[in-house]
């Protein structure tokens, strides 16, 4: 069969701003998708992200030949031009089979009971796609338990109005088919440098995820609800594996929570050392995890962990509280001062509520300044579609909840008008990247990349700035 696997691009200004300057990561959840087809099956991923034009690049490559089937993941943002994109794939050619996966399938199912859609995968796609396969090759009908449904069905509703379905055990899962994109296009900005001099910072980067899911509930968070706070691993040798097999030296962990289990990462650094297997590693762990496993993270600095990435969230026990993060803020600056101690660069999550005053933007300004060199990030604090926080806030949202949850867009009020929230937003970006490692290091790097990097910068901070123009203007006043 000729299959077609699409991941849809960011539509708004901000979200291509950050993938063009910083962070373009492959996409992972196809590749493994992939994977559960057939050797003898023909199948093809393109990420929308990479083109100049998506729509037409979209167009062009399925008028290029007769697809069986074209599936997209995509989350509640690309909802929408998910159903627009698979209505012209319809119109072109309405014998193809369209299936819809991803995030959003998973969690918010109804929202794709159209006629452009045949199928709605919930929860892994790759299981799923080879079940999907054999049936049809057997005549069957392509939809099975609570996994594959389609809309057309009586009973869709009922069944989509069910919890996700389980997640299959990692045994079960195909190897990512990283062969089918272009691998020379993904990167991530790297600043976790011991060197005085790099050769790029704007290294090839590969993905790679060693578990699944998390054991804690943070109230913003859709993970626990889309793998009901499981906690799925995979072994530490086979981790390795796959680790020596990649091409990349840069590899970006994209776990929920890598470092849960401190047992098993501390065999996958154990083998790596031994092995001899040197790469750089950038990584997400919780706060707690890493003052409960000092140790730990002295071992993987050791075998290339060069960055960290911590969920600080809130600088008040209060906000913590409030985010259910069962952490502290003494627990936080305990965290960052081991990651510097064992020579770990600090990338430091904040949430930005949209109740901020000025007064909370002028003493976040403050704990930025404190917490520098160091990455920093920040987002709005946005309720995750489909679960219980987003259910109790959906009569609060100022705008379209799916198209606009980024993290970037705030869906509820603010208490500053919204030009002057974001003018306080783009602040504490421009804060951060002024005092980022490589800066304060005097970390030397290509021209090139140096001018690539002021220019991406310049243009991020400018569409934080004029973020506000994306809403109805009766609102951003």
């Amino acid at each position: 069969m000729n299959i077609l696997l699409v991941k849809p691009h960011p539509e708004l200004l901000i979200a291509r701003r950050l993938q063009q300057g910083f962070l373009h990561l492959e996409p992972l959840e196809l590749e493994t998708v992939a994977g559960g087809a057939s050797p003898e099956d023909d199948i093809t991923i393109l990420d929308l992200g990479l083109e100049k034009n998506p729509r037409e690049a979209y167009l062009r490559r399925i008028r290029s030949k007769h697809h069986h089937i074209i599936g997209f993941t995509g989350y509640s943002s690309n909802a929408g031009l998910v159903r627009d994109y698979l209505k012209l794939a319809k119109e072109h050619d309405s014998a193809v089979l369209t299936i819809v996966g991803g995030i959003h399938a998973t969690m918010a199912p109804h929202d794709y009971a159209c006629e452009q859609i045949d199928l709605v995968v919930r929860g892994e796609g790759a299981t799923a796609l080879r079940e999907i396969l054999a049936r049809l090759r057997n005549g069957q009908p392509p939809t099975f338990d609570t996994r594959v449904l389609s809309p057309a069905a009586p009973d869709f509703l009922e069944k989509a109005a069910l919890p996700p379905p389980e997640y299959p055990a990692w045994e079960e899962l195909p190897k990512p088919r990283r062969d089918l994109v272009q691998r020379e296009k993904y990167f991530c900005v790297w600043t976790g440098c011991s060197e005085k001099r790099v050769p790029t910072v704007f290294p090839r980067v590969a993905s790679m995820r060693t578990s699944v899911g998390c054991a804690f509930n943070c109230s913003f968070c859709v993970v626990p609800h889309l793998i009901s706070r499981k906690y799925i691993e995979r072994t530490p040798e086979d981790v390795v594996q796959e680790i020596a097999s990649l091409e990349e030296n840069h590899i970006y962990f994209v776990d929920d929570e890598m470092f849960l289990n401190a047992k098993r990462v501390e065999q996958i650094a154990r083998l790596l050392i031994e092995r001899g297997i040197r790469k750089h590693y950038t990584s997400w762990a919780r706060a707690d995890t890493i003052v409960r496993h000092p140790e730990l993270f002295k071992l993987w600095r050791e075998a290339g962990l060069d960055t960290v990435y911590v969920g600080i969230e809130s600088m008040t026990d209060n906000g913590l509280a409030d985010y259910n993060k069962k952490t502290s803020v003494k627990t936080n600056k305990e965290a960052i001062a081991i990651l510097k101690e064992a020579g770990i660069t600090l990338h430091a999550s904040l949430i930005v509520h949209p109740s901020f005053t000025d007064a909370d933007f002028d003493a976040l300004e403050k704990e930025v300044r404190a917490l520098c060199p160091a990455e920093v990030t920040f987002t709005v604090l946005s309720p995750s579609p489909g679960t219980a926080f987003w259910h109790e806030k959906k009569n609060e949202f100022i705008c379209d909840s799916y198209r606009y949850y980024d993290c970037m867009h705030t869906i509820l009020p603010t208490v500053l008008p919204l030009q002057r929230f974001y003018a306080r937003f783009a602040k504490l970006t421009e804060i951060a990247l002024r005092n980022n490692p490589l800066r304060i290091h005097r970390i030397r790097a290509p021209w090139y990349e140096i001018v690539r990097a002021i220019y991406r910068g310049t243009l991020y901070i400018f569409a934080l700035h004029t973020i506000f123009r994306d809403y109805d203007k009766s609102r951003a006043k």
